[in-house]
């Protein structure tokens, strides 16, 4: 397992990159732990992949440096940074039986047979393909191979991290939380390090200690799934994170009041904004309370989904969302209030930190 360092790595696909616009990863500079879980999350186009394959070595960074544990490993080829990478479609020998694709790592580094058929076992099991596991992979369903993919990326118990390129894309929804939870509780039991690319907000927060959001090709932010939802730091991050996602309005700030076309939202600090900045209040669904009190609304529409409802309304003529539990009454002259612990303020998208917290 390694400890990854991202030193001031940049990357552009066009030659000579002269502007921020010109560079598909903008400047990404962390330090992941040995033996994390990392997920990258973010809509197709926002620089996962590509980061991934930069730490994989399939794809030399503009500038910057990789490095494993103190050791500069941008020239290495991936196999000499010892990477196990699983793909968003499955690779595969077709000729090859299931047990003999997930040996053929072992054996290629000399493993004893002894050990190389304890660990291939361990896996099959792990994976579900005990029943075929003398047979050629040929014949097997496009799902049925991602699973040897994986396994393949996980039979090995001496690499320095496992990377995860979308490797649940034609898996079924029900074996997805299988091998989700599976994977969680390998790294649980092994301890590897293990970054994870997914637009799957589901993926990415059921697998992973920490999430990395991106987002037109830079990082917005990292955090557990509790501070992704209760503290976005970006409006992205908001947006994207939670179903619904966090409503965000536009506000003028005077002191600790925000208002929207005339209504007024008590906040519980004052932000300290510089001069010309775009503000906005975001707040979770979760936490806007609908009832007799506070500022009107006009519903939309209510959508029932069992466990609560959504309802969709204007407020001060912008659209908002509430969640109303299931039980919960909608009055007839709808009112909100919003949980003043919950407010996040932001300046440019960006939230501004509450003095004594940080952003």
């Amino acid at each position: 397992m390694a400890r990854i360092t991202l030193d001031h790595i940049r990357h552009a696909y066009g030659p000579k990159p002269t502007s921020p616009a010109d560079y598909s990863l903008k400047e990404v500079h962390h330090e992941w732990n040995d033996g994390g879980a990392y997920a990258l999350l973010g809509p197709s186009g926002c620089g996962k992949t590509t980061l991934l394959n930069i730490i994989s070595g399939l794809l030399h960074p503009s500038e910057g440096r990789i490095i494993f544990d103190g050791r500069d490993v941008t020239e290495l080829s991936t196999q000499a940074r010892n990477i196990a990478q699983v793909f968003q479609f499955p690779v595969i020998y077709d000729t090859m039986t299931v047990y003999d694709n997930l040996a053929f790592p072992l054996r290629n580094r000399g493993v004893p047979e002894a050990d190389v058929d304890r660990r291939v076992r361990e896996i099959i099991e792990m994976i579900d393909l005990g029943d075929r596991a003398h047979k050629k992979a040929r014949g097997l369903t496009a799902d049925q191979k991602q699973k040897i993919s994986l396994g393949r990326g996980l039979v090995r118990s001496d690499v320095s991290a496992i990377l995860f390129d979308e490797p649940l894309t034609v898996i079924d929804p029900h074996m997805k939380w299988v091998l989700r939870s599976q994977l969680k509780r390998l790294h649980q039991q092994f301890g590897f390090t293990m970054v994870y690319v997914t637009h799957d907000q589901t993926e990415a927060l059921t697998f992973a200690d920490k999430v990395v959001v991106m987002y037109d090709g830079e990082i917005v932010q990292i955090g557990t799934p509790a501070e992704l939802f209760e503290r976005p730091k970006h409006t992205f991050v908001g947006y994207f994170i939670g179903s619904p996602g966090m409503n965000v309005l536009p506000v003028a700030l005077d002191g600790n009041r925000a208002t929207i076309d005339g209504q007024a939202i008590a906040l519980p600090f004052a932000p300290q904004i510089a001069a010309g900045a775009k503000t906005e209040l975001g707040i979770r669904p979760e936490f806007v309370r609908l009832g007799r009190d506070g500022a009107p609304v006009t519903i939309g529409k209510v959508e029932d989904i069992g466990r609560h409802r959504i309802v969709r309304a204007a407020f001060a003529g912008r659209p908002i969302s509430i969640v109303v539990p299931e039980d919960g009454e909608i009055p007839a002259e709808p009112r909100v209030t919003f949980d003043p612990a919950a407010i996040n303020i932001y300046a440019d998208s960006w939230r501004v930190a509450e003095p004594g917290r940080e952003a």
